[in-house]
């Protein structure tokens, strides 16, 4: 069963979005499991798990010490997986990331609040620093749903129409097609008629070049990167 460990002071603000619709579904037909480290429950001697920065500065930062007995409790297994600890300096995540760890065993997530955690946490355990946006959030926790729930849908037997997954945004390099339902008609804006004619071929087609149409108009860089792999092959 897929897993995935997620470090957090705040294990309240979980599932979330993750135990809803069908991502929620699937939790409770256990065909992927969420495993819940509350690292409060593993302080320091001075019964705190962060300190004060050295060197000064605003916030505080998550002591080693209590990342250490929290790691401790995942089973071999687990301490095995990919680790991500989510930061605005971090790399951006892409859709082939996302399915390639739905393909792993799992994922051990790391949630940051206030000032962060100590860098040796980083360094020692290997983990990688990872964005979801150029912004900043309070911390991690919905940044680590965010990231889930792009994995947990690729899982089988999640998402009952496999076919969807493939006409999604990034699935073939390309920015998804305009999506249409009645009425034929709303105020002055009708239905594409290509789209009402039943020529699945041409259906095809159409959906395509709006693909890479809207695709070369609001993202330059992944339209970059489609005629780079098309060059390749």
């Amino acid at each position: 069963m897929w897993q995935a460990n997620v470090f957090t002071i705040f294990p309240e603000a979980f599932p979330g979005n993750l135990g809803v619709s069908l991502i929620g579904d699937a939790l409770t037909k256990k065909k992927w499991d969420l495993n819940l480290i509350d690292l409060k429950k593993y302080p320091m001697k001075s019964d705190r798990i962060d300190s004060i920065p050295y060197g000064g500065g605003a916030g505080m930062v998550l002591s080693p010490l209590t990342f250490e007995k929290a790691f401790k409790t995942l089973s071999d297994k687990q301490k095995k997986m990919q680790k991500i600890y989510f930061s605005p300096r971090g790399r951006q995540m892409s859709q082939e990331d996302l399915e390639k760890i739905s393909r792993s065993d799992g994922i051990t997530v790391l949630c940051g609040r206030y000032e962060g955690v100590d860098q040796r946490i980083l360094d020692y355990y290997n983990f990688e620093e990872i964005s979801i946006g150029d912004f900043v959030l309070l911390g991690g926790e919905a940044a680590a749903m965010t990231i889930v729930e792009g994995i947990v849908r690729l899982l089988p037997g999640v998402v009952g129409n496999r076919s969807s997954i493939h006409t999604d945004s990034f699935q073939e390099s390309l920015l998804e097609y305009h999506q249409y339902t009645r009425p034929q008609k709303f105020h002055s804006l009708e239905v594409p008629q290509i789209l009402r004619s039943g020529n699945h071929e041409k259906i095809r087609n159409f959906r395509l070049k709006q693909s890479m149409e809207i695709t070369k108009q609001q993202r330059p860089d992944v339209w970059a990167k489609y005629i780079a792999k098309k060059l390749s092959e």
